[in-house]
């Protein structure tokens, strides 16, 4: 939404502005936060933060009001500023926002950067607008306690992505682009809300931050904007594309709350708005943007809003000179605010569905479909196999022990998954790593096999419902290979031969998530172990 407003604030073209009126107003949700109940148990502090940068942008834009009855831009901002003041956990690392506003979320235990930013621009901007001294306080402290756990760095004003809360003095050394954006943006709010010695301050601050985004830009000339911890190794998730659409947008408005910024920032736009531009040569209709704008002329093969919101953001970036300034309360602002906003976050404990009262008529209906379903699975395990093998080895029970087998794999899988983290663009499994971004190198991943996914009591518990020649223990190997998704595990049978018995426990994998055994050898195999061969899925599809 925020990218519609900017279009808008630079063009003057208002097609979209009804679009974008009610997008920001879709997800205010019942207590008029961003707090909505279709994504509030997933919702972290940074998520929550964006909804309100969107809207300051509307309040400080003058962009079309909504209806009277409808929350205003103003209000909504500051009521998500009341919401994360009280979340400001100082039991943990001595302050800061925490990553998740759940516990029940992977990542409630991380303090990351963006969470920061998000509360500090915000703060920043509302001081600004409002003159209220109380919020700049907060800006001021977020500030500190950044510089505190040197999350942001001495000296380089490097910003790096967060802490765990076990462990407050080792940063996670991954550098982005919108962490920077948005803290030199609220430093140049914060610049221009205050004097004297306190703008001396801010000046020096906002030099430093402006120094260390130049981390970011690359090339010969040292001048395209480059997202540097995902971009060169092709690792930029879905998120990550969009990074340096907010760090152009946060750059060029930087320049009208602190002007002596724009000899330095204009060029550096104007450099990547070019490379961009000549990379919006891909796709069908030759239009699509890449993500990659260090090779002139060049489409990378990458497409996707984030490509495309960020070559339009730096593109629009470069006419930050012909638009108005932001405006406050007291230079012409029209959109109401609500100091009052917010301030009682939302009970964890409510995010339930409230539906219709579960009847008896509707538990009986649910049992009857279970069993039907039940039944659907066994009849089709035994039409499929009849006639595969001995009906002797291939009969009922077997196929009941495949269903019960099949029916706790979904379960297990749901349960193996928790605790790992998104590693979009790679295609394996890692370990959980916060704020959602990849590692540098493949090599760095830990990967883990599926046995160390799956408890063993989990293990334990599948076994029990299987006939006691195919029950199997720990497997004596494990499988590291994450490309294969098929094995077979099977046992010997008391009854089974004294040359099979030698051989003992067995073992066949296949490379790709297609293959299965073929026909001749699974008849064979079922054939020669009876009823203890167990075939069984160690890895679903996702």
């Amino acid at each position: 939404m925020g990218a519609l407003i900017d279009y808008w604030y630079y063009t003057g073209d208002t097609k979209w502005n009804n679009l974008t009126e009610q997008g920001l107003l879709f997800q205010v949700g019942p207590n008029s936060d961003y707090m909505p109940p279709n994504q509030t148990r997933t919702e972290g502090n940074d998520d929550q933060g964006f909804w309100a940068m969107a809207v300051m942008s509307a309040a400080e834009y003058k962009f079309q009001n909504p209806p009277d009855d409808k929350p205003q831009w103003l209000a909504l901002a500051q009521a998500v500023f009341n919401t994360q003041a009280p979340r400001w956990d100082t039991e943990e690392c001595g302050g800061g926002l925490r990553w998740q506003i759940f516990t029940w979320n992977n990542g409630y235990d991380y303090k990351n950067s963006i969470s920061q930013a998000c509360f500090f621009n915000i703060a920043a901007r509302l001081a600004r607008y409002t003159g209220n001294q109380s919020y700049a306080d907060w800006a001021d402290k977020t500030w500190d306690w950044m510089t505190s756990v040197e999350l942001i760095y001495p000296n380089t004003y490097y910003i790096y992505d967060g802490i765990h809360t076990n462990d407050c003095r080792n940063a996670t050394p991954y550098q982005w682009t919108y962490n920077a954006g948005a803290f030199l943006l609220g430093a140049a709010a914060m610049y221009n809300f205050t004097t004297g010695d306190a703008q001396v301050k801010w000046r020096e601050r906002l030099d430093g931050l402006l120094n260390g985004t130049m981390v970011f830009f690359t090339g010969k000339d040292a001048n395209i904007m480059t997202e540097v911890a995902c971009e060169p190794v092709n690792m930029c998730d879905l998120d990550q594309q969009s990074f340096k659409a907010y760090l152009s947008r946060w750059m060029a408005a930087t320049t009208k709350w602190a002007p002596w910024t724009y000899d330095r920032i204009k060029p550096l736009l104007a450099a990547s708005a070019t490379a961009a531009a000549s990379t919006c040569k891909g796709g069908k209709n030759s239009r699509m943007c890449g993500l990659k704008w260090t090779e002139p002329g060049k489409w990378d093969g990458t497409h996707g809003v984030g490509q495309q919101m960020a070559a339009m953001e730096v593109v629009l970036a470069n006419m930050i000179e012909d638009v108005a300034a932001p405006v406050t309360n007291k230079t012409g602002g029209i959109s109401s605010g609500d100091p009052g906003a917010g301030g009682m976050d939302i009970d964890p404990f409510s995010l339930v569905f409230h539906g219709k009262p579960i009847t008896v008529g509707d538990r009986a209906g649910a049992g009857i479909l279970t069993i039907l379903i039940a039944l659907g699975l066994l009849a089709g395990c035994i039409f499929i196999l009849m006639g595969e093998g001995d009906p002797e080895t291939m009969g009922p029970e077997f196929c009941w022990a495949m269903v019960k087998s099949r029916r706790r794999d979904g379960a297990y899988d749901r349960g193996r998954i928790q605790g790992l983290d998104r590693f979009r663009g790679s295609g394996t499994r890692a370990s959980p790593r916060p704020g959602g971004g990849p590692t540098m190198e493949k090599d760095d991943l830990v990967i883990k096999t599926h046995e160390e996914l799956i408890p063993k009591d989990a293990q334990r518990h599948r076994n029990r419902h299987l006939p006691v020649g195919a029950r199997t223990a720990r497997p004596r190997s494990t499988q590291s290979d994450t490309s294969s998704y098929w094995s077979a595990e099977y046992q010997e049978s008391p009854s089974a031969g004294r040359e099979k018995r030698r051989q003992g426990e067995q073992r066949l994998s296949y490379p790709g998530p297609t293959e299965r055994p073929s026909e001749t050898l699974r008849k064979r195999a079922m054939q020669n172990h009876g009823r203890a061969v167990r075939w069984r899925e160690t890895k679903q599809f996702v």
